[in-house]
C-alpha cells in the first residue's frame, strides 16, 4: 500500500485572509516502510509572511523571493499524492491551503479528498489519548521520537517526524 506523509508551512493562519503556502513536504511510504522518495518545495507565496508565523517556522519574505509559485508545481504534486493515503498531522488545515491553491489555479482541480484517502493523525491521536496533548511535538515525547534536529517547525522535518509517529501509533492497530 502506498502512503504518503504531508506536511505544510504557510504564511499565516486563514486562507480565508488570504494567507498561502510556502513550503510543502511529502515522504513516501510503501507498506510501511520509506521508499527514500520525497516532495520537497519552498514556494512564493505573492502574500507576507505574518510575523507570527515567522517566528514559529523563520521563512521569509526575502527566503521566499525566487522560490516557484504553487502553480509550477501542482502537477508535480497531485502526480505525487494521487492515489494514495495521505497522512496529516491537523488535516483540516493543511486541506484548506492545499484546496485554496489547488481552486486558483488556471484550470481548478477542486478539493484534495478526490484525488487520495485522508488519515488525519490528529483524530487517531485524540481517539488513543483523550484529553491529552496530542501536538507533534508531545506525541514524539510519548513514542520516544528524537526532535533536535528540529530547531523551528518546517514541513520536511515535520513530515520526517510524523513519519515515525505515525508508524508507531499504528504499529498495534
Amino acid at each position: 500500500m502506498r502512503q504518503v506523509i504531508l506536511d505544510t508551512e504557510t504564511t499565516g493562519l486563514a486562507p480565508s485572509e488570504g494567507h498561502r503556502l510556502i513550503e510543502i513536504a511529502a515522504i513516501e511510504l510503501i507498506d510501511r516502510e520509506t521508499t527514500g522518495i520525497q516532495f520537497h518545495h519552498y514556494l512564493q507565496p505573492h502574500h507576507p509572511v505574518d510575523e507570527k508565523a515567522l517566528a514559529i517556522h523563520g521563512l521569509s519574505d526575502e527566503f521566499l523571493t525566487d522560490k516557484p509559485d504553487f502553480s509550477s508545481i501542482a502537477a508535480e504534486f497531485m502526480a505525487f499524492i494521487k492515489g494514495t493515503q495521505l497522512i496529516i498531522h491537523n488535516a483540516a488545515f493543511d486541506l484548506s491551503f492545499l484546496d485554496q491553491e489547488l481552486g486558483q489555479l488556471e484550470q481548478p482541480l477542486g478539493r484534495i479528498e478526490r484525488y487520495c484517502d485522508i488519515i488525519d493523525t490528529l483524530a487517531l491521536a485524540r481517539s488513543l489519548y483523550p484529553g491529552k496533548d496530542n501536538s507533534l511535538e508531545s506525541l514524539c515525547k510519548r513514542y520516544h521520537i528524537d526532535t533536535t534536529c528540529r530547531s523551528a517547525h518546517g514541513a520536511l522535518i515535520d513530515a520526517q517526524l510524523l513519519t515515525e509517529v505515525y508508524l508507531a501509533m499504528t504499529d498495534a492497530v
